[in-house]
């Protein structure tokens, strides 16, 4: 196979499943007779986009910007305290069990806080993205950070270098393999954590679009306004694999 097509086949292969899946729902609704507020079907789905694709568009645009100024806060913090935590065992010990139980916390706990601390507007959606980006972004950076080469190290130390020319030189260039598997992961979940933010208390939001359909039983639109939001994440998760293979391009796939 060339590898133009191995470069083809991610593609076109989900998009074939997505072609074949949504003609099942559609012929499943026809024989079957789904409420549409239950179930609706595939082409009722698309015409409600079609109706409400103006504002399903703005709401996601202002959802994915929160996710992204999220994921920027939320993993630039952790990959500094990772930091932190390579130079200070004591840092690590002093925090480290404080990160693992905000991470345990339910999100739907910790949002309408937020809402409380940083109101309804894109503020309070912005910091329940970057906390859920936080964590994974952190393990696996303290994990790279610390997974060195001890000859690396022991060669460094010979030319007694300091401590900033071997995080330079050595223990950043070693964390990037450990970092992007977690950013990947963290561009999802900041989308999730927007989502939950504007579920909780927002004027607007692709959550707050979620919202009100639901309670008006526009279920055409409530699927609408999914599908739009999941794209967002996949173009967003897509974006952080293509970053990736110039950044690691020692990295195999």
């Amino acid at each position: 196979m060339s590898a133009q097509g191995i470069g083809i086949r991610p593609v076109v292969v989900p998009a074939v499943a997505l072609v074949v899946l949504l003609g099942v729902w559609q012929a499943a609704h026809r024989i079957f007779h789904f409420n549409s507020i239950v179930l609706p079907a595939p082409t009722e789905i698309v015409a409600a986009f079609v109706k409400n694709a103006g504002s399903i568009l703005t709401e996601t645009g202002l959802t994915m910007f929160e996710s992204v100024m999220g994921f920027i806060i939320g993993c630039g913090a952790a990959y500094l305290l990772a930091i932190a935590f390579v130079h200070s065992r004591t840092v690590q010990q002093a925090v480290y069990p404080y990160a693992v139980a905000l991470k345990s916390t339910p999100l739907i706990a910790i949002a309408p806080l937020l809402v409380l601390w940083f109101g309804n507007g894109i503020a309070s959606k912005i910091v329940m993205s970057a906390l859920v980006a936080f964590f994974p972004v952190l393990v696996n950076s303290v994990s790279g950070l610390t997974a060195v080469d001890a000859e690396a190290l022991d060669l460094m130390k010979s030319y007694s270098a300091t401590r900033r020319q071997v995080l330079l030189k050595i223990r950043i260039p070693n964390s990037l393999s450990y970092l992007f598997p977690a950013l990947k992961i963290a561009s999802s979940l900041a989308v999730v954590g927007a989502v939950i933010g504007e579920f909780t208390g927002s004027t607007r939001g692709i959550g707050h679009l979620i919202n009100t359909s639901s309670y008006y039983l526009d279920t055409a639109l409530v699927f609408s306004a999914i599908g739009s939001i999941s794209l967002g994440g996949i173009l967003f998760f897509g974006f952080v694999a293509w970053f990736e293979k110039r950044i690691v391009f020692w990295q195999k796939a």
